[in-house]
């Protein structure tokens, strides 16, 4: 391992809007104290990856120099620092497969210690700049974001638990009750797991999307078409909004029952928040916005073990790192069938 803190690996880096370039970079070398060297395995593509593609930020984070995208993902443990635990405290060993949660946190600051390290001080996400992400060959992580999957499980699989943590924390939010009526506005991946997630707690959900294959998808994994109720579909309990489309977040106002729930967890591309405030003042709206996700990752895996989740048929594409910026152009134009795009270095 010596030789690699001079070799070089491949990676994709965005320069500009729609400016990917597959480029050799140094090689990450070997890990510090309480640090592992993982070689990647599966990358998702991530709406928000889309959000910095096309508009040279997400939010008001701007992309300011060249930065690796990339924040869900999974790799084998090339190499073990000193002292090293994964997320649940458990010893790490090289050869694991593992799901890497792009979240480092500080640990110290005031939200971590309240519990809340969505909402760290000093948080570093991998894919956001100014911080690299995954879609190299090579990264060093802290073990504690690492979290050991089953032996033979697709990398795929690993990566999409980022995914399905963000929906877990948004049904966590609309605090959703057996019974529950529950309108998912937008059918793309967090939006398809929200809704299998809420189903699974024993809601009755309704699901739309402008894309019509992701609807159809959403149909076959139990769910009912919002659009083929209509005007029968008077409100419901909790709306979950998993778009990024600015009327999105009105339209799933609109069906929820006075004193309702409304849950935020689409990430609008002109970082606007739109509402009719004669809507949301009248009905008494509970409005929760989801800020990524907390301590997700070992409840993501067991449910996936125990089936309570679909997450390979969310899967649409794969391609090689060499392929990463026709990937990026196909979801950005939202090709037929794109749903989720795993890059597999």
């Amino acid at each position: 391992m010596s030789n690699k803190a001079t070799a070089s690996m491949s990676a994709v880096r965005l320069h500009g809007k729609r400016d990917l370039r597959i480029e050799q970079i140094p090689h990450p070398g070997r890990p510090g104290t309480g640090e592992v060297l993982v070689r990647i395995a599966a990358v998702g593509v991530c709406g928000s990856d889309v959000h910095t593609y096309v508009d040279g930020q997400i939010g008001d984070t701007r992309l300011e120099s060249p930065v690796i995208l990339g924040h869900e993902f999974a790799g084998i443990v090339e190499e073990v620092g000193p002292g090293c635990f994964d997320g649940e405290h458990h010893p790490l060993q090289a050869g694991a497969l593992v799901a890497i949660d792009p979240a480092q946190s500080c640990g110290h600051c005031q939200h971590c210690e309240r519990g809340n390290p969505n909402f760290c001080e000093n948080l570093k996400f991998c894919g956001l700049w100014p911080d690299d992400g995954a879609l190299c060959q090579y990264m060093r992580v802290p073990a504690r974001t690492c979290f050991a999957l089953p032996p033979g499980t697709d990398p795929a699989i690993g990566a999409m638990l980022e995914t399905f943590g963000i929906a877990i924390h948004t049904i966590d939010l609309s605090r959703i009750r057996v019974g529950s009526r529950v309108a998912v506005i937008g059918a793309g991946p967090v939006g398809l797991c929200v809704a299998q997630q809420a189903k699974a707690a024993g809601a009755e959900v309704f699901i739309t999307d402008l894309l019509p294959w992701r609807t159809k998808l959403a149909v076959k994994l139990g769910m009912q078409d919002l659009k083929a109720h209509g005007a029968d579909l008077k409100s419901v309990d909790v709306a979950i909004e998993c778009a990024n489309a600015g009327p999105a977040l009105q339209q799933a106002a609109d069906l929820v029952r006075p004193g309702g729930t409304l849950v935020n967890a689409g990430i609008s591309g002109d970082d606007r928040f739109e509402l009719r405030h004669s809507t949301i003042r009248r009905k008494g709206l509970t409005i929760m916005c989801v800020r990524r996700m907390k301590l997700t990752y070992p409840r993501a895996i067991r449910l996936w073990q125990n089936g309570q989740v679909d997450l390979t048929s969310l899967i649409s594409h794969r391609c090689p790192l060499a392929k990463t910026p026709e990937a990026f152009r196909m979801n950005a134009a939202y090709e037929e069938p794109v749903v989720k795009i795993i890059v597999e270095p």
